[in-house]
């Protein structure tokens, strides 16, 4: 079972930070532990030495029937039992303990009757000298791993930050910025060497740069083809109307028709492509806006639509985009869905609902691609599409779901401050409200007419 983490913890500079503090850790421990072994194993050397001469100093005087010197003596208070018991078995050796409060070094060997001669070192300073060098090595220890740990994270945040300068580039990017770019410093300077991030960044540059050509051609393209297209399909549109009434002519005529409506949308999304479109505001109340898209609607498909006004709201928009918005919405239910359509004005909230299928997997995970349909459905896919492009440049969000006893809902939340654009209308006042909390009508429901937009 895998503990929950915070967020924090899986960027690069505290796992960075994690990495050298451990390391720092491990090797200060590592050296001290070397250094304590080192100068503890000669210290106590020292003293044993010392002590074993004393022992043997003892011992001869022992035996030669002379006074024992100051701190040698026959099983002395306080000598270790260890030792007792290898004296007593005819063997010498030492020890380091406390006796009456201080460390003492002790050598201890046979002497007659069982007993032990012993002689006793003061090791009070030679464990002084240890106890400082070990306070001496944990001190310069945790200034060295503060010291490493403050570098490296200076090194790594320069790191990071750079790391973090390109992922916000690329993210611009994805949201249609084609013109951000890096520019690492390492990266436009080619005589100093290049390390990972520079060239992360480099290539991130050049992919932006090919992704930009690539779709301003492809904008072009689809601008100069519907603008090529238009002239032909104009005196198409004259021949056809010329021609003898009959069912072949009207075949004729939905023909050129639905050409000339596909040449007019391929124009609309490359201009929104482009990026450049500019709001022209008004205000009006939604329930106003979203009467008249259903009576166009029901002129356009031979199909009623229902109006419920949950709250009515007066928005600052641009009436023709948010009406072209809310049209393909419905147009779309009533030729893909099933009927009844609703159309429900809950404040900034337009939300169109049909009772067919609903909307294909993708188009919910993904949103509409163009020239996609599913199930035979009629139409170019360029509808939905149309309807997002629009809601963006109203600053707008349109989301697309199925209902869960079904049928396809979208979603329309309009923003609560029009988007600021250079020019067109009234969209260059500051603090222009786009929705304001006038409520006109509550719970009140109608039903659009068969009659067309004036």
């Amino acid at each position: 079972m895998r503990i929950p983490l915070p967020r924090w913890t899986g960027t690069l500079a505290v796992k960075a930070a994690a990495f050298i503090t451990v390391m720092c850790c491990a090797l200060a421990a590592l050296l001290g532990v070397l250094v304590h072994v080192s100068v503890t194993d000669q210290t106590v050397g020292q003293a044993r030495e010392l002590a074993l001469v004393r022992l043997k100093d003892a011992t001869s005087a022992f035996e030669s029937g002379d006074t024992l010197l100051p701190g040698a003596g026959l099983d002395p208070e306080g000598l270790p039992a260890p030792l007792r018991r290898l004296a007593a078995h005819g063997e010498r050796g030492t020890m380091v303990a406390r006796h009456h409060g201080r460390p003492t070094m002790w050598a201890a060997g046979p002497a007659d009757h069982g007993r032990a001669l012993a002689v006793e070192v003061d090791y009070s300073q030679q464990a002084g000298t240890i106890a400082g060098l070990d306070n001496a090595i944990l001190w310069s220890s945790g200034l060295a791993i503060g010291a490493t740990l403050a570098v490296g994270a200076f090194a790594v945040t320069r790191v990071t930050r750079r790391l973090h300068a390109t992922a916000q580039v690329a993210r611009r990017i994805s949201a249609g910025d084609l013109d951000a770019r890096v520019h690492d410093p390492l990266s436009r300077d080619p005589s100093r060497p290049q390390d990972e991030v520079a060239a992360v960044a480099a290539a991130l540059d050049t992919m932006a740069s090919s992704l930009q050509s690539k779709l301003l051609a492809e904008q072009r393209f689809t601008a100069d083809v519907a603008h090529e297209l238009r002239t032909p399909l104009t005196g198409l549109h004259a021949a056809a109307e010329l021609l003898p009434p009959g069912r072949p002519t009207e075949l004729v005529r939905d023909r050129v028709a639905a050409l000339r409506t596909l040449t007019e949308d391929l124009l609309e999304i490359s201009r929104l492509d482009t990026g450049r479109e500019r709001l022209e505001l008004d205000g009006e109340h939604l329930s106003a806006v979203a009467e008249r898209v259903v009576r166009a609607a029901a002129g356009a498909t031979g199909a009623d639509a229902e109006v419920r006004v949950v709250r009515d709201v007066y928005v600052d928009t641009d009436r023709r985009r948010l009406e072209r918005v809310l049209g393909n919405l419905v147009v779309n239910a009533h030729r893909h869905g099933r009927p009844p359509v609703t159309l429900t004005v809950d404040g900034p909230v337009v939300t169109v609902r049909d009772h067919g299928v609903g909307y294909p997997a993708y188009l919910v995970e993904h949103g509409p691609q163009r020239f996609r349909t599913e199930g035979g459905a009629r139409g170019h896919g360029l509808g939905l599409t149309i309807a997002l492009g629009q809601a963006e440049v109203l600053g707008a969000r349109l989301e697309f779901a199925n209902a869960p006893d079904g049928g396809a809902v979208a979603r329309l939340t309009l923003p609560e401050r029009p988007p600021q654009t250079a020019g067109g209308g009234r969209s260059g006042e500051q603090g222009a409200d786009a929705v304001s909390g006038d409520s006109l009508a509550d719970g009140a429901v109608s039903r659009a007419s068969g009659e067309r937009r004036p």
